[in-house]
């Protein structure tokens, strides 16, 4: 959105204007983001920096569905903003800071005021001065406020537009844009004194010995009128406000305890995340999906929420129900080419690709995920509904191989990728139980299409070399192989579950597999955080690219995963605790990527500026990590659960309770010995092999 050309007031004088505001960034330049504070529970999200005052810098603002309602909000006692000390995320929604002021009063090198502050998503500010003065003080406090009512993608590219005028409105300040939108903020207690030309609200608080002086600002926004002669719609509130937090009964409260107490910490901050990215459907809304990640991508359902769902399947199928019924809904109908498939937008795929549909991703996903769904006990009427788009992905696909038997999807002249054949044989196999789960013909013919492209991968894609060769990145439609070896190839030992909890057949062979295996815990993938987006000796390696260097953490548990399915358990449980330990650095929520710079003594991992964070994968990685930790391999229309623990015990003892199988509470611990053991389950669900 381009900045508006009335030229609306600026702030007011004395301040500055905001950094970021003066003039757009680069092509393809985000503001950095990494060491903000994020708190979400969209559509609301408030952006703060650790010093807790809003300038108006970059991101800073409170936003409600992509518009920002405040941009700017200063607080000054005694004419004097707080000295920063502390700020930090306490939970996916809110942010708390603490400060200090020195009072006029005040002797010596000690303050005698502490600032404490607390910010929610929905703008919802409490600010509370305490006092350690032994006497009575009278402190003036003013609160400089303002905001652009920029769209979120304007902020981004650095051209919010000027500041807006603001008006006295009840107990604060109200903006209105020029396009009928505004916004409000309301104060409790009532300010002595409100000026609007200036943007300030003032009180004199007056704090007993020891005593307290509390106030809370709360935000509101006004959307613009749907028609012409319509009246703006005042009830554009936010979450909290009236219906609460979208969907949050989908995931189940699960809880993780034992010898490492860091898994507990990083489930609930992974639980606490997903929450906090759930979104409404707004055509549909007793149907939600995540958002595919904060900041920058919270815009429809995606192949990514589609990923973070199928990762999520231990906390219940409930989400994995509403995404797939959301993406079903986007599936194109009809008899020509495209009939089948879900549309996406293309992604980058780093410096040796085009950019890859996720559409064509998110198309393979849905029979495998709606099949994986089922063993975790997906309800029969949604299988009966989901079926049918399901089926029409499958016909997508048969029709999808370009001459040499590979599905391609960037065009007659772009290359077939490794990692799209592995969601393709995926998509055949779970796809063929999936048929014959429901009655449905045709389950053999996808058996043998699925070994046949089996056949054909290890075939002609597979580069030989005297170490035992590697999966190529791609095959050009003139049969020339990509050699570049990233984290994509984790996801050809993703192989999915099927009858019994058993792994199903993989593209690679036993030596193919053990080769990539070795390969991708070599010093060149394996950062010590997690695995990186392209190795260390591949041309374009950038340990901040996202797709030629960074570490991804979807693709280190999907890595995960694989490698213990496979029975590489030392290589599964390094790459595992790479991740945790990074998790901890990241004070348990992890970001979408961070640098893949070598891991040293004493170090941390790095920190990707633009990474979102929350990020929908990142967010349900942890859970996916801890249910192959544990060793989770259900079942349910057989009514069995197998455990297959990691018999090495990488992290010590682990219990796991609060988790869905068959639609009931499921529990299980695995020893220090490397022994699982179910303590919960669903009623007459056996222990399978």
């Amino acid at each position: 959105m381009a900045p508006s050309s009335a030229q609306a007031p600026g702030p007011p004088a004395g301040h500055p204007p905001p950094a970021g505001a003066t003039g757009a960034n680069r092509p393809g330049e985000l503001p950095a983001v990494h060491d903000a504070l994020v708190g979400v529970a969209l559509p609301a999200l408030a952006v703060s920096a650790r010093h807790a005052q809003l300038t108006g810098a970059g991101l800073e603002g409170v936003y409600l569905s992509g518009r920002r309602l405040l941009s700017r909000c200063v607080l000054r006692v005694a004419g004097r903003e707080p000295v920063p000390l502390q700020g930090r995320s306490t939970t996916a929604d809110r942010a708390d800071f603490l400060g200090v002021v020195r009072t006029p009063g005040d002797a010596g090198p000690d303050p005698g005021l502490t600032v404490e502050r607390s910010r929610e998503a929905d703008g919802t500010e409490r600010i509370t001065l305490r006092s350690s003065s032994p006497r009575a003080v009278r402190l003036p406090v003013e609160i400089a406020l303002g905001t652009d009512l920029a769209d979120l993608g304007a902020v981004a590219a650095g051209r919010p537009g000027p500041e807006l005028s603001a008006s006295v409105h009840g107990t604060g300040l109200r903006w209105t844009g020029t396009d009928g939108s505004a916004a409000s903020v309301t104060a409790d207690p009532p300010p002595d004194d409100a000026l609007a030309a200036a943007g300030l609200l003032r009180w004199e608080a007056e704090l007993a010995p020891g005593g307290t002086f509390t106030l809370t600002l709360r935000v509101r926004g006004e959307r613009a009128a749907r028609h012409p002669g319509a009246r703006g719609e005042r009830a554009a509130r936010h979450p909290g406000a009236g219906a609460g937090r979208p969907g949050g009964h989908v995931l189940a409260d699960a809880a993780a305890e034992g010898d490492d107490p860091r898994l507990g910490e990083l489930l609930a901050a992974s639980i606490d995340d997903l929450r906090a990215l759930l979104q409404r459907d707004p055509a549909h809304p007793a149907d939600v999906h995540l958002a595919a990640g904060v900041p920058w991508r919270c815009g429809p359902v995606t192949a990514e929420a589609l990923w973070a769902a199928r990762m999520a399947l231990p906390l219940g199928t409930r989400l994995a129900v509403t995404t797939l019924r959301a993406l079903a809904r986007t599936q194109l109908r009809g008899t020509g080419d495209g009939s089948g498939r879900i549309p996406g937008p293309l992604r980058d795929a780093g410096p040796h690709l085009p950019p890859r549909c996720t559409g064509v991703e998110a198309t393979l996903a849905f029979p495998a995920v709606l099949a994986e769904a089922r063993r975790w006990g997906l309800p029969e009427q949604d299988l009966t509904e989901l079926l049918p788009a399901a089926e029409r992905c499958l016909e997508w696909l048969r029709g999808a191989l370009d001459t040499h038997g590979f599905v391609q999807e960037s065009g007659p002249a772009g290359p077939a990728r490794a990692e799209t054949q592995a969601h393709a044989h995926r998509a055949a196999v779970l796809g063929a139980d999936l048929l014959d789960a429901c009655g449905r013909p045709g389950g053999e013919a996808w058996r043998e299409w699925a070994r046949a492209l089996r056949d054909r991968f290890r075939d002609r894609f597979w580069l030989d070399d005297p170490h035992g060769g590697r999966p190529a990145l791609a095959r050009t439609p003139d049969g020339r192989l990509l050699p570049y070896l990233g984290g994509w190839a984790a996801h050809l030992l993703d192989t999915g579950l099927t009858a019994g909890g058993a792994a199903a057949p993989g593209l690679l062979d036993k030596s193919q597999t053990e080769r990539l295996a070795r390969l991708l815990t070599s010093p060149a993938m394996d950062s010590g955080w997690g695995l990186r987006g392209l190795g260390t000796k591949e041309p374009g390696y950038n340990p901040f690219g996202h797709r030629s260097g960074a570490v991804r953490v979807h693709e280190t548990s999907v890595a995960v995963a694989g490698l213990a399915a496979a029975g590489y358990e030392a290589e599964a449980a390094a790459l595992l605790r790479g991740v945790v330990d990074a998790a901890t650095a990241f004070d348990h929520r992890l970001p979408e990527m961070y640098a893949g710079e070598r891991r040293t003594s004493g170090s941390l991992p790095a920190p990707h500026p633009a990474a979102c964070r929350p990020a929908a994968v990142a967010a349900a990685a942890p859970v996916h990590l801890l249910t192959v930790l544990i060793g989770v391999r259900p079942d349910a229309p057989g009514r069995t659960v197998a455990l297959h623990p990691l018999r090495s015990a990488p992290l010590g003892e682990v219990r796991l309770s609060g988790l869905r199988v068959a639609g009931e509470p499921f529990a299980a611990r695995v020893g220090r010995l490397g022994l699982g053991m179910v303590e919960e389950a669903a009623p007459g669900l056996q222990l399978g092999v």
